[in-house]
């Protein structure tokens, strides 16, 4: 089905596509109407690629040539949770919204399976190419999806470029030996990481073992301050993103979490390495490598 495409009057909307948002509400009704008169749709590479999710923005930001992709979502611009935030200065911002991205008549739409699910159902009916990525769990998936990526802008060897450096940073990286420490992960609002995690994989590409695991603790879930000092974890991953007090970190605050570090300082890794997977999240690797052998045994 090929998607329903606007006037001639619209199609220069790009960086400026803020003005006709309004309008394009009134332009989706219509478009849906249309879609019985759509035929099928070419097979051409895609020239103008939308994403709308944050994972999707930096693999696409890495992977597409020149002027192919031509917005990302507005957290791209957020080095809190982007690696690449420096970069989206270079595309037009987008906040996932149907009619904002209807207008920038994408050839490709880029989204997550968790994300933006409404816009990407009426993006679909309105014939629109979307490709949906599901989230990490593991360097694995992170090779997948960078393959796949590369695959769909027609940016093969670039993506190969990319997990070659990965696969040879990660080698670097000293093996888990017989007596290597525990890590708790303890995130924001007293979360942790367990089996089947990017985080949990990283802590096992680091050499060291998951405190998460070692619990028998499957994907991500809240872990009191009890049950962390119960545990006796070796060391202790956690990162404050807030300038601010925050509610969230009020654990890493109590007295019984700084009995917990056992004199050893926090491990801090910036969200944005392991929020989203991609060949970036190799650094929180070497971050907890490199700790480890800097704390030292207890």
């Amino acid at each position: 089905m090929r998607p329903y495409r606007l006037p001639g009057e619209f199609l220069g909307v790009s960086r400026g596509y803020r003005w006709a948002v309004g309008a394009g509400v009134a332009w989706l009704a219509s478009a849906i109407a249309l879609l019985g008169a759509a035929d099928s749709a070419s097979a051409e590479a895609p020239a103008r690629v939308v994403s709308m999710n944050l994972c999707t923005d930096q693999l696409a930001m890495l992977l597409a040539s020149g002027g192919q992709l031509v917005s990302v979502s507005y957290l791209a611009g957020d080095a809190t949770v982007s690696v690449l935030a420096g970069d989206a200065g270079a595309f037009a911002l987008n906040h996932g919204q149907a009619e904002e991205i209807f207008l920038m008549q994408p050839d490709l739409v880029l989204t997550s399976t968790y994300t933006t699910r409404a816009t990407a159902g009426i993006l679909k009916r309105l014939g629109f190419r979307v490709e949906e990525f599901p989230p990490e769990a593991s360097f694995d998936d992170i090779r997948a999806n960078v393959r796949r990526m590369g695959a769909l802008l027609g940016r093969q060897a670039r993506a190969e470029e990319l997990l070659g450096a990965m696969d040879a940073a990660l080698a670097d990286i000293p093996a888990r030996s017989a007596d290597a420490p525990t890590v708790a992960l303890y995130y924001a609002n007293q979360i942790t990481s367990g089996r089947n995690t990017l985080a949990g994989d990283v802590v096992n590409r680091a050499g060291l073992v998951n405190m998460g695991e070692k619990l028998g603790l499957d994907g991500t879930q809240k872990l009191s301050l009890e049950q962390l000092v119960m545990a006796k974890p070796d060391l202790i991953a956690t990162h404050n993103a807030y300038p601010a007090p925050a509610l969230a970190y009020d654990a890493q605050l109590h007295p019984a979490f700084r009995a917990a570090l056992q004199g050893k300082n926090p491990i801090d890794i910036p969200d944005k390495y392991w929020i989203c997977g991609g060949p970036f999240t190799v650094e929180a690797v070497k971050l907890l490598s490199d700790a480890a052998r800097r704390e030292g045994p207890r």
